[in-house]
């Protein structure tokens, strides 16, 4: 996990809509994504739905680092969107979670 203070963390969410809340959930990821884009330390934050597979959606979110990223998840609108969220979705929200450590090549 890339969590030292002062390097970018990287997340990659993906999330699948139960059957028939696919347009609903879609509509409530839309709604969600500005108010998270606006969250100190956000670099990117981009809603995704997966191409030839409705319902499946990806965020992809970069934060300047863990301390920005910890400060959105526990925010106080974050805690109440995730029941709405479970009820639309499938399976838990940790489940669809990857948080992304960069590397490069050796010069």
């Amino acid at each position: 996990m890339n969590d030292t203070k002062n390097r970018y963390v990287t997340v990659l969410w993906e999330a699948r809509a139960k059957a028939g809340r696919e347009a609903e959930m879609k509509a409530f990821m839309t709604a969600a994504v500005t108010p998270s884009r606006n969250d100190l330390g956000n670099i990117d934050y981009e809603a995704h739905e997966v191409e030839g597979q409705p319902g499946t959606f990806i965020i992809y979110e970069r934060w300047e680092n863990r301390d920005a990223l910890d400060r959105h998840l526990n925010a106080p609108r974050m805690q109440e969107l995730v029941p709405q969220l479970l009820e639309l979705m499938e399976g838990s929200i940790e489940e669809g979670i990857r948080l992304l450590q960069p590397f490069r090549p050796a010069q």
